[in-house]
Order: C-alpha cells, then sequence, then structure tokens
C-alpha cells in the first residue's frame, strides 16, 4: 500500500500554539511526539518507509524534514503554495505515476489527526485497501459518531456490501448539521464521521477524476507534462477534494474504522481529549500556578510565570508567538481571531 500524508494547514484554529509556518500537525499535543510523527509511525504498520509520500506546505517543509528524518528526503514533496485539499491529491498521483509504482491502493490522510488505536487502524486501512483493489472503487473511511457533532461531516451508508464485513454502499455526504439534525443521524444509526480518509488505486483515481471532475483531470494532465510543476501548480484553483469530487463520486463504498478518531479543532476539543487532574485542569509546561480554577486547560511554552486564579471553563496559553486567554465556549473564534492577527 502507499500512503499519501496531507500535511498543510494554516495554523489558526490553535494559535498561537500553532501559526501559519508551524502549523497544527507539528505540535507535541498529546505525547512527547508531534501530530505529523505519530501520524507516520501508524501507517508504517501497513506499509514500508520508502512508500510513504508527505506533502507539506513549502513554509514548513524544513520542520518537517527535521522531525521525520526516516522519511527519505525525495519522499517529502512540498505543496509551492495552499491550494486546497484537491490539487494536494493531484500533485502525490502525478509523483506516484511518474515513478511507475505499481498500481496498488494509495491510502489518503490527513497529518493531524488523533489516533490512540493503532492496531485497529492498520487493520481498518488494510481492509480498506484490500476493498479498493477488489471492488475497483474509491473506498471512504467512516468512525462511528460519539455525540452530535455539529462541526464534523458525516457519511450516510446503505446496505452491507457483499463479501465485506463493516463495509457499506456510501449514500451521501453531509457537512456540519445543525444539533437536531445531527441528533437525528446519530439515532438513525446509518451516518458515520467522516475523516476524510480515502482509498483507490491510481486507475480508480483517474477514471473517477474524467467521469466527474474536468477541471481535476485538466490540472492532472497538465500538472504530469509539466516542466515547472510548481509554476503550473500555483495555477489551480483552490479548492477542498469534498466539493471537486468526492461528493460527485457516484458508486463508492464506506469502510467503518475500528479505531478512536479525533480532530482536534479548538482548544475545546485538545481540553476533551487530554488528562486532566481532580478539577478537571489540565496543565503543560514549567511556572504555571493554579488556584481555584476548574476544567481548564494552561499551558506555558515560555519561562514568563503564568497564573490563573478563581476562573472557570477557560484556555490559557503563553507562548513567544503570543497569548491566548478565553471562554472555552468561545474556543471556535479562535482562528477567526488568529487570521486577524496574522495579517
Amino acid at each position: 500500500m502507499i500512503v499519501v500524508i496531507i500535511a498543510g494547514g494554516s495554523g489558526t484554529r490553535l494559535w498561537p500554539l500553532s501559526t501559519h509556518s508551524y502549523p497544527k500537525h507539528l505540535l507535541s499535543l498529546v505525547n512527547d511526539k508531534s501530530l505529523l510523527q505519530n501520524t507516520v509511525n501508524r501507517v508504517l504498520q501497513i506499509t514500508s518507509a520508502d512508500k510513504v509520500i508527505v506533502i507539506p506546505e513549502v513554509s514548513h517543509v524544513h520542520h518537517v524534514l527535521e522531525q521525520l528524518k526516516d522519511i527519505g528526503k525525495k519522499n517529502i514533496i512540498p505543496e509551492p503554495g495552499r491550494r486546497g485539499t484537491a490539487s494536494c491529491l493531484l500533485l502525490a498521483l502525478t509523483e506516484i505515476k511518474k515513478r511507475k509504482w505499481a498500481d496498488e491502493p494509495i491510502l489518503f490522510l490527513w497529518a493531524d489527526h488523533l489516533v490512540r488505536n493503532a492496531d485497529g487502524f492498520a487493520a481498518t486501512m488494510l481492509k480498506a485497501g484490500e476493498i479498493a483493489e477488489t471492488e475497483e472503487k474509491l473506498v471512504f473511511i467512516g468512525v462511528n459518531p460519539s455525540y452530535p457533532s455539529t462541526g464534523l461531516g458525516y457519511m450516510e451508508r446503505d446496505g452491507k456490501l457483499k463479501g465485506w464485513r463493516d463495509a457499506h454502499n456510501l449514500m451521501s455526504f453531509k457537512e456540519k448539521p445543525d444539533k437536531r439534525t445531527a441528533e437525528k443521524f446519530i439515532a438513525s444509526g446509518k451516518y458515520l464521521w467522516n475523516t476524510g480518509y480515502l482509498v483507490g488505486t491510481l486507475k480508480t483515481f483517474e477514471r473517477e477524476m474524467a467521469n466527474n471532475s474536468e477541471r481535476m483531470t485538466s490540472d492532472y494532465e497538465a500538472l504530469f507534462a509539466s516542466k515547472n510543476r510548481d509554476e503550473t501548480y500555483l495555477s489551480f484553483i483552490t479548492e477542498p477534494l469534498e466539493l471537486a469530487l468526492s461528493e460527485k463520486v457516484k458508486d463508492a463504498i464506506v469502510v467503518t474504522g475500528s479505531f478512536d478518531w479525533a480532530d482536534i479543532g479548538s482548544f475545546k476539543d485538545l481540553h476533551d481529549i487530554s488528562g486532566k487532574d481532580d478539577s478537571g485542569n489540565h496543565t503543560r509546561g514549567e511556572k504555571i500556578e493554579i488556584e481555584s480554577a476548574t476544567n481548564s486547560y494552561v499551558r506555558n511554552d515560555t519561562e514568563v510565570p503564568v497564573a490563573v486564579i478563581g476562573l472557570d471553563n477557560v484556555v490559557v496559553i503563553n507562548t513567544q508567538h503570543g497569548v491566548l486567554v478565553t471562554n472555552k465556549n468561545y474556543a471556535q473564534n479562535v482562528g477567526d481571531v488568529a487570521k486577524r492577527l496574522q495579517k
């Protein structure tokens, strides 16, 4: 199996820990390794290092090279500028085709997700690869929702795929529903959270692009033939893969993942998955003092002391890039504020 790890990100939702040039997947949030390093370690259970391609944005490629010394430099292919996940997929497919690798399953996934059950992850991806190769279809990976999230996408499944366990026909994509709709999704038992992971062979991707996305096919052919890859790539429009291709595919499969999964999209999410003391607080870093504070996330990456007194449900972050203090109920607003500051 070939694995492509998309390692982009604009570094806004977890500002000031993450920044434009040092986005979330480069951070150590749950252990002593970065999210990117943990992702690479997981995929090395299903393939060899020479078949792992990492696509970072050019502004932080040097950090990726530093963190992934076991991945050959030729397999770290910088995106010359942010052009969306659809363009990242084209960049990877072009490279795979030029290298004339065997037409085996290609797994696309993101560098910044949290998965603790590495064995379950590996089993799911190997099964998805087998299905993709046998059925000659695109296979999407979903996980059972644990609560009615309004910040994640969903996939509707219908009918078990004959001969395959935990595999279904993919009926539709639903983006970020309101709470009542999300509750209906969960009650029906037909919906999975969309992890964004997908698997297919090169031939399958080429066929689906030809059938469903004239623009992606044209860009793919132009990139493959180009003598100036960066210039050609930068001419592409910015578009997410879901809109450019995934939601247009009429005959796809969805596999239910047998692993835990979290997309850490805010400091509230990060606090939810972090260890806490008896008062519900999580602290990381030195020179932190907490008194009469509860249910809070406090991190100090500097030598300057940080004290939090008499507060509940807050996030306090102190770094060389800035200071953030917010109620966790407003954690989703951090990205908008960070974009204004980073201008």
